[in-house]
C-alpha cells in the first residue's frame, strides 16, 4: 500500500508520501526446509537479499521534491517454524508457530530533481 503522512522537525512539518512500491529483486541464495516430527516444518533462509522501487515526494514550507527510490536490503536472516496439526477429520492446516528474522545492510538511493 502508499504511504503518507507528515512529521515535525525542527522549524516545521515535512509532508511526505511513497507509492508505486514494488519489489524488483528477490534472492534466496541459501534455503531450506526440515521436518520436526510432532511439530511441523522448519523453514530456514540465510543470506537472502531484497530490492523494492517506489516514488517518494517530500514537501516543506522552504522546498519540495519528488522522484524514484531503490531500497537494498542485503543479509537477510529468516527462520520460522510452521505448524501443521490435524483435525479430528484428518485434515492438516498451517499456522505459524515461531519466527525470527535479522536484516544486516539497508542501502537507499533517492533519485529526485534536487
Amino acid at each position: 500500500p502508499d504511504l503518507s503522512g507528515y512529521e515535525k522537525f525542527g522549524l516545521g512539518n515535512v509532508k511526505y508520501s511513497i507509492s508505486g512500491i514494488r519489489i524488483a529483486a528477490v534472492e534466496f541464495p541459501s534455503a531450506s526446509i526440515s521436518l520436526i516430527p510432532g511439530t511441523g516444518i522448519k523453514l530456514v533462509i540465510g543470506n537472502a537479499s531484497l530490492i523494492f522501487e517506489m516514488n517518494w515526494n517530500i514537501r516543506t514550507w522552504m522546498f519540495k521534491d519528488s522522484g524514484r527510490s531503490t531500497v537494498y536490503i542485503s543479509k537477510v536472516f529468516v527462520t520460522a517454524i510452521l505448524s501443521t496439526p490435524l483435525d479430528s477429520r484428518a485434515h492438516t492446516s498451517i499456522s505459524l508457530a515461531s519466527c525470527r528474522t535479522t536484516s544486516g545492510d539497508i542501502d537507499i538511493k533517492l533519485n529526485g530533481k534536487s
